[in-house]
């Protein structure tokens, strides 16, 4: 399921949620070369966390090869300011636009209910934390880890409490059949948080072995923070005027 749009209106400008998407773009074509093979590789090896060097849990000098020529070591003195810098890295641009896409649909809604600030903030601390719920399960790691996708996670976790029977417009891509449809927005992200679980499970196995892949308790992380925090950050004077929809509006349907 990849979400495109929802039918939920906003009564402020989404001045956070547009910057973030800018910073992240911006950081993939200047930083990251566009994702060039080259600047790509030493930009996650410079950029990313990696968990067992924060967590001085991996061996100084150990290291894995990206890009020839290009080779992620492992600093005797943990680089920290990798949790923030790594929010910002994207693996390519499916990666890039996956998660700015999802940026976009939620979070203009999320930046409307808190404000601003308390959205930059919000978003800020659920990418530390999904950042954190990765790390130490993937406490011996020498592979880096980048994406936005940990503090959007938080963004999702955020809309589902919030905003449970807003509709989704949502696409589904089969191997022989695409279409679209309407959905719940707890539909939509239960799913999705469903997925990141099972998926986050099924990963154990590789993560013990030290192997990458898509860093699914991050999602998990930023998620179960994101539903933690959204209450505190939420202004209960925007959430009142907000107008409740009838029942017949959440019903789900296809385009």
């Amino acid at each position: 399921m990849f979400p495109y749009k929802d039918e939920n209106p906003t009564e402020r400008p989404a001045v956070i949620t547009v910057a973030l998407i800018l910073a992240n773009v911006l950081a993939f074509i200047l930083v990251q070369g566009a994702g060039a093979e080259v600047p790509l590789a030493r930009s996650v090896c410079n950029l990313g966390l990696i968990p067992g060097e924060i967590l001085q849990r991996a061996k100084p000098g150990s290291g894995i090869e990206l890009a020839p020529g290009t080779r992620c070591v492992v600093d005797a003195v943990p680089q920290y300011w990798t949790i923030l810098t790594s929010m910002f890295m994207h693996g390519g641009w499916f990666h890039l636009i996956g998660n700015m896409v999802f940026l976009w649909v939620f979070g203009n809604n999320i930046e409307d209910a808190m404000g601003h600030g308390k959205f930059l903030v919000f978003y800020l601390l659920c990418g530390v934390a999904a950042a954190a719920a990765q790390t130490f399960i993937s406490s011996d790691s020498i592979i880096p880890m980048v994406g936005a996708s940990g503090a959007i996670s938080g963004v999702l976790g955020a809309y589902i409490l919030l905003y449970p029977r807003v509709r989704v417009h949502t696409l589904i891509i089969l191997p022989i059949y695409i279409t679209t449809v309407t959905l719940p927005a707890y539909v939509m992200l239960g799913y999705w948080a469903l997925l990141q679980i099972l998926s986050g499970l099924g990963s154990l196995g590789d993560i013990e072995k030290g192997g990458g892949g898509v860093a699914f308790f991050a999602h998990v992380g930023g998620f179960v923070v994101g539903l933690a925090l959204v209450r505190l950050f939420a202004s209960e004077e925007v959430l009142r005027r907000r107008p409740t929809p009838p029942a017949s509006y959440y019903r789900y349907r296809t385009d």
